[in-house]
């Protein structure tokens, strides 16, 4: 059977992590970020199905040849993942491999469904690869740390919504973002529009998330923040990373125009939960 650990109980995965290529593995058994792992065996797991705190996604970890687990993890997904997963809003089963020998499993999983594929690239920043010009933005925009000092004025922020579900949905808390991450937002009027952050942390390593509200796109946000988010990072002895669609050609250009470079790609799989 396929049992869900409880969050004290992850430590039991930390020998997943010598072969896994994706950050997030780590910052969710490491219980920086919040997320759920469901193991072939509760006292000794050779191999795991992590879901995302952020419900973003599920990550295959460990022996990808354990066939207790992967004989049994397709009727795990449909009969006990998918009903939980649509009362929580999911409509995709949206999943990766922690190293390649899983996508042989996940194409198995997806066979008799309407499934499809896409690439995913993997980039990290060295301080000296860095182009370090930030962007001139418009004077009506403001960049402001995203810290407590913040929090006390939330009540001239007409959209607080939009911070709280960047934050809290990567973090069970501010109180635990706060400790292990970094981010600003830039503010026009008494609205955030942009937010850049540390989604997900392992160790010194710092997964950078950005998004622009709309209307607002096009003006070089996304930069500025970004390049200040990368310079905390350096500050502090962090290493940026990023982490995104081969088809997001904007994101993949922000990345590209400062600096990072890319370290890897994976393939992420994806159906529709019946």
């Amino acid at each position: 059977m396929v049992t869900e650990l409880n969050a004290d109980e992850f430590y039991k995965c930390k020998h997943f992590l010598q072969d896994s290529r994706l950050l997030e593995v780590s910052a969710v058994i490491e219980r920086i970020n919040p997320g759920r792992i469901f193991a072939d065996d509760p006292d000794n797991p050779a191999s795991a199905l992590i879901w995302l705190g952020n419900n973003d996604g599920f990550i295959f970890t460990g022996d990808e040849n354990n066939e207790r687990f992967n004989s049994r993890i397709k009727d795990f997904i449909d009969k006990e993942l998918a009903p939980e997963a649509k009362r929580a809003g999911l409509k995709w089963f949206e999943g990766a491999g922690s190293h390649t020998g899983w996508d042989k499993v996940l194409e198995k999983i997806c066979e008799g469904r309407k499934w499809s594929s896409w690439s995913q690239r993997v980039y990290k920043l060295v301080e000296q690869n860095y182009v370090c010009t930030e962007p001139l933005i418009e004077h009506n925009y403001e960049v402001i740390k995203i810290n407590k000092a913040l929090l006390d004025r939330v009540n001239l922020i007409n959209n607080t919504e939009f911070l709280d579900e960047k934050i809290l949905g990567f973090w069970s808390s501010y109180d635990k973002f706060f400790e292990y991450g970094i981010g600003y937002c830039i503010k026009f009027n008494n609205e955030i529009v942009t937010i850049c952050m540390s989604d997900f942390v392992a160790g010194n390593i710092h997964t950078i998330g950005i998004e622009t509200l709309k209307e607002h796109e096009g003006k070089k946000l996304a930069q500025k923040a970004v390049h200040k988010v990368v310079k905390e990072c350096f500050s502090k002895g962090f290493t940026p990373y990023w982490d995104c669609m081969e088809s997001n050609k904007p994101s993949i250009a922000v990345a590209e125009a400062i600096g990072f470079q890319k370290i890897n790609t994976y393939t992420g799989y994806e159906f529709p939960f019946n």
